[in-house]
């Protein structure tokens, strides 16, 4: 929450174990349980479903290992900077679109190949997007969520897929457990199955926060 102190209900607060990094315990404020929690409680991502992953930042790259994890298939990430793009795939995307050089549609229909696309997940907030994961899933697939769009900004959709199986999904931190779930997601981290040490990529004094920000913005980070 960029400040140095904070007062927080003692229900919000979750104890771990004084050998974890802070570094790594920060992760799991957010991206980590977000992340984690898209897969296991929003998409109910199964072995062997494909998925889209727009966004390849802090959540996108939590929601890849996730994936990983579930044996799902394809992994395919999507961003416009390649730098993040390479993250992604060296932490188990099996394909990687970049929408600055690459058409979304085009790039995500053709590592579908035969495939449906079973899980559609959105980090970005862009209508657009949403739109098109909307489009290109299949009927009886699910659309998550986790970007929320400008204020006044909306969404074009065709409804009628609702009423057959067709899911739509607004996430809400993934509706994680935090004092259940930071301690499954810390002990795959001390089992070496998760890597949350290259999801940190830089650090900033709390004065250089505007900094960090647009580092974050313009893909330096």
């Amino acid at each position: 929450t960029f400040n140095r102190h904070a007062v927080i209900s003692e229900n919000r607060c979750t104890k771990i174990s004084s050998d974890v990094d802070p570094q790594t315990a920060a992760l799991c404020g957010c991206a980590l349980t977000t992340g984690f929690g898209v897969i296991e409680n929003n998409a109910n991502l199964r072995m062997g479903e494909s998925v889209v992953i727009l966004g390849s930042g802090g959540i996108g790259l939590s929601i890849v290992q996730a994936a990983v994890l579930v044996s799902a298939w394809p992994i395919i990430a999507v961003d416009r900077f390649e730098t993040r793009l390479e993250l992604a795939r060296e932490l188990g995307a099996t394909h990687c679109i970049n929408t600055s050089s690459v058409d979304a549609r085009d790039g995500i229909l053709k590592a579908l190949g035969e495939q449906k696309l079973d899980v559609f997940i959105d980090n970005t907030g862009l209508p657009e997007m949403i739109e098109l994961g909307y489009q290109l899933s299949h009927s009886q697939s699910r659309i998550v969520l986790v970007g929320v769009p400008r204020k006044g900004e909306t969404i074009k959709l065709n409804s009628l897929p609702l009423h057959f199986g067709k899911k739509l999904i607004g996430s809400h931190g993934g509706e994680s457990k935090p004092e259940k779930d930071i301690h499954r997601y810390l002990r795959l981290y001390q089992q070496r199955k998760l890597n949350l040490d290259q999801l940190v990529s830089a650090h900033y004094p709390l004065e250089h926060i505007n900094e960090a920000i647009e580092a974050m913005r313009d893909g330096a980070t």
